[in-house]
């Protein structure tokens, strides 16, 4: 028998979202408890006050993310969509579904496909020594977020799309304000906005002349691929935005997890063949896309025995599936040891991350570079007194002070 909720009841008892942690390293203690006792149940989103459905296990997010019933599409009824002030504009593949979305993701998988980032591995590793040149020049402690974390995917991702490096700090000023859950929908809109047209600019130029970057070769193959100029600009900006924000935040926070341990980060630096498992672990064990996936239902759709009613909310939270004890034997505990088994931190179905490839290479590098030159590494404050990203979308640390 299907499980119901009024709309009164809904309204009356759901509670907040997103939900505090406890401890900065673990999500909100009431999603466990929410996947124990009531794993589809209702939430009330701090933004805006609204009502959706919460998914916290992992089974069930599977079947969400993979069910075309639910809809990315920002102007299906229902969408939790007033995180912003308009619809996200085009090229923003990862708010559309089929067709559409099957068009312009197709048109970038080849420049993010495993044969054209191992072109780019050597690259990214010469930025990462570069970095850890700084890094150990430098005076101790330093803040490893602005000396290392977001430096590296920012040179990576404007080294792939043709952008000047030089405007970086446009750009990191630019995610910052978007990601951050207290900036207004229009203030959010308008730095957006910024962006686009900055892009729209540069890929004006490279239409001139078609240089081998990835805006080049988009602008070179957009009529077979029947991309318009605006939905380039809207993938380019997307790329911009999500390029290297998450990849910066994995890096920090995932370091603070191993050096929350003493001992860890040494005994890993010790054994660097365990690196690769050790990357999956942390990924799994810090999910930096903290707030969820959004999705609005098309149909009545029952998940985990609870009626979901055409037009209402979905919010998948990645972190609390991937602490689901059912498939990650004690899931709170870092394990580097740990048996593989699929996280869902670059998310599933057809909005699977289709940068993952890119971001696990830039992982590998990150680490395994510090780890071999400064496998002295350590915190230089208390685990307590550095500065979570509690504020934002895209979960990680403010700064993360370190010395050796």
């Amino acid at each position: 028998m299907l499980a119901d909720m009024s709309d009164i009841d809904a309204e009356t008892l759901a509670p907040s979202y997103p939900m505090p942690r406890t401890c900065p390293l673990d999500p909100a203690a009431d999603l466990g408890r929410l996947r124990a006792a009531q794993p589809v149940s209702r939430v009330r989103l701090d933004f805006d006050g609204s009502v959706v459905w919460l998914i916290t296990r992992y089974e069930d997010a599977k079947t969400v993310l993979a069910d075309p019933r639910f809809s990315s599409d920002f102007a299906t009824p229902g969408f939790p969509a007033r995180l912003t002030a308009q619809p996200p504009g085009p090229g923003t593949f990862i708010r559309m579904d089929p067709p559409d979305h099957t068009r312009l993701r197709r048109a970038l998988i080849p420049e993010l496909v495993r044969a054209r980032v191992k072109e780019l591995e050597p690259v990214i590793a010469g930025h990462v020594e570069q970095l850890t040149d700084r890094l150990l020049a430098g005076p101790t402690p330093t803040d490893l977020v602005e000396e290392f974390a977001l430096p590296l995917p920012s040179q990576v991702i404007t080294d792939l799309l043709g952008v000047p490096y030089q405007d970086r700090e446009f750009f990191h000023q630019t995610t910052k304000v978007m990601g951050d859950v207290h900036v207004d929908g229009q203030t959010r809109m308008k730095v957006r906005n910024d962006l686009r047209a900055y892009l729209d600019e540069l890929i004006a130029g490279k239409e001139a002349d078609l240089p081998d970057d990835l805006l080049g070769r988009m602008s070179r193959r957009r009529a077979e691929a029947g991309l318009s100029r605006e939905e380039v600009v809207g993938i380019a900006t997307l790329l911009m935005v999500a390029g290297y924000e998450t990849v910066a935040n994995q890096i920090a926070v995932g370091t603070v997890a191993l050096l929350a341990e003493p001992g860890r980060w040494a005994a890993l630096a010790a054994d660097p063949a365990k690196l690769p498992a050790a990357v999956e672990e942390l990924v799994r064990h810090q999910t930096v896309t903290d707030y969820g996936a959004r999705r609005a239902a098309t149909e009545d759709v029952e998940v985990a025995g609870q009626l979901i009613r055409k037009g209402e909310g979905v919010l998948v939270s990645l972190a609390a599936a991937n602490r689901d004890e059912s498939v990650f034997p004690d899931p709170d505990r870092l394990d580097l040891d740990r048996e593989f088994v699929d996280h869902l931190s670059f998310g599933f179905g057809l909005h699977q991350c289709v940068g993952q490839v890119l971001a696990r290479a830039q992982l590998m590098a990150a680490w395994s570079t510090l780890l071999r030159r400064i496998p002295g590494l350590r915190l230089a404050v208390p685990v307590d007194d550095v500065p979570f990203r509690n504020d934002m979308f895209v979960y990680g640390v403010h700064a993360l002070p370190v010395e050796w």
